[in-house]
């Protein structure tokens, strides 16, 4: 079985080393596609210079290739973002514009670079808007070329007006730990079809 590697982009409005619940459930993510032999790591997008644009390379100062040479080598993608006043993050927001720019990236036979790559979500919140952020999410990605699997998405929100984070539970809810559990097995094996064999080209 071939080890698929995983990069989790955490798309909290905090810089490290500030705790993040977006970093909380990335890395659950990752720690279940590591049961499945997929190699992870985790990169906090706020840490990087990521300029405003819709290219691959905005010039000087700009480290959105940085990133995206991590998501290059990757077979899955990872998108973790908070719940802010219902959507997600600006920082979730801007991947989403720098990666539109996969678009016009083709491979050999004319097909989108990311056609052999999967997407997954993780959101959290202390209110509610999980399933519009994953719609939204899976609009922009799937547009881009990456699969989206089956049960696709993990999330958990809080009491509606309330002040608890998902990093502060006692534990993770087993509603939530199944929910990621799934996710990461469908990645996963949807992930290797993809690697052994890739959507046709178009005629």
């Amino acid at each position: 079985m071939p080890v698929l590697n995983a990069v989790a982009l955490v798309c909290t409005l905090k810089k490290s080393p500030a705790p993040s619940s977006s970093e909380t459930i990335a890395r659950q993510v990752l720690d279940e596609l590591a049961e499945h032999q997929v190699k992870g790591n985790m990169l906090r997008v706020v840490d990087f210079g990521v300029s405003p644009g819709i290219t691959a390379d905005e010039g000087p100062g700009d480290q959105w290739p940085v990133l995206r040479d991590h998501i290059v080598a990757a077979d899955i993608l990872v998108m973790a973002t908070p719940t802010w006043l219902g959507h997600m993050s600006s920082i979730a927001q801007r991947v989403l514009e720098r990666l539109d720019a996969e678009l016009s990236n083709t491979d050999s036979q004319g097909r989108p670079a990311m056609f052999g790559k999967v997407a997954v979500a993780a959101v959290v919140g202390n209110e509610d808007g999980a399933h519009k952020i994953v719609a939204d999410l899976f609009q922009g990605l799937n547009d881009i070329g990456f699969t989206i699997p089956a049960q696709g998405c993990t999330y958990w929100n809080g009491e509606a007006m309330g002040s608890t984070d998902f990093r502060d539970l006692d534990s993770t809810p087993e509603t939530v730990a199944t929910t990621t559990r799934t996710l990461a097995g469908n990645a996963a094996h949807l992930a290797r079809l993809l690697h052994s064999e890739l959507y046709p080209a178009s005629a």
